[in-house]
């Protein structure tokens, strides 16, 4: 072969690598695929082993059961911010003040998590209506009746404080016992991390409305 020849070859394969590494690196408008991989599967007994290409799976859509969670928890949260909002004007204990403070505030946030999740989840919660269709508030464990929320803005001092701590509690238990329903029965890592979040947190905040009753 020729020296112009091979140098004309040499050339061309630089410029072929030069593009693939702009390929590469390039920040275009489409996102990188994940990297896969080659993976070895053991043929049957006197066949060839082979191999397989395996890359990472699509996340599974968010089921039913899940985006009821999401939305029924909402107006249960939004009833505690109901309740917690009256005690700085009627509660007597700086305790049960202090205690609706962080209620309210967790709270609000743990909302807002939830509506952009279902925004971020407009499919699935679309194809969850007809399923969830129908829920009624008044049937989400631990509400708290009209005539209740009328009798807490109705109280002030010690009476506040010994019916504001005992419809959080069972509010509370509610809350937990819709958490105990969704957990395990889906795959989205947001909604799983709430119902344990929400266990967790309103399992301690119990105790500490069930010391403050007793004190």
């Amino acid at each position: 072969m020729g020296g112009s020849m091979r140098y004309r070859i040499a050339v061309v394969g630089v410029a072929v690598l030069a593009a693939g590494t702009l390929a590469a690196c390039g920040g275009g408008s489409e996102p990188e695929a994940a990297p896969s991989r080659t993976v070895l599967v053991p043929g049957r007994p006197g066949e060839p082993n082979q191999t397989q290409v395996a890359g990472p799976s699509k996340a599974a859509e968010p089921t039913a059961a899940e985006v009821g969670f999401v939305q029924m928890m909402i107006p249960h949260h939004e009833q505690a911010l109901e309740m917690s909002g009256l005690a700085p004007s009627r509660a007597s204990d700086e305790r049960v003040r202090s205690l609706a403070s962080r209620i309210d505030a967790a709270q609000k946030v743990e909302i807002k998590t939830m509506r952009s999740w279902l925004k971020e989840n407009a499919k699935a919660v679309l194809k969850a209506h007809g399923r969830n269709h129908g829920a009624q508030h008044s049937t989400m464990a631990g509400m708290a009746t009209p005539e209740q929320l009328k009798q807490l803005r109705d109280a002030r001092g010690g009476a506040f404080d010994e019916l504001y701590l005992k419809l959080m509690i069972t509010h509370h238990q509610g809350a937990i016992t819709m958490a105990k329903d969704v957990l395990d029965k889906g795959t989205d890592v947001t909604v799983q991390q709430m119902a344990r979040d929400v266990q967790s947190t309103q399992l301690a905040e119990i105790d500490r409305m069930r010391d403050l009753l007793a004190s």
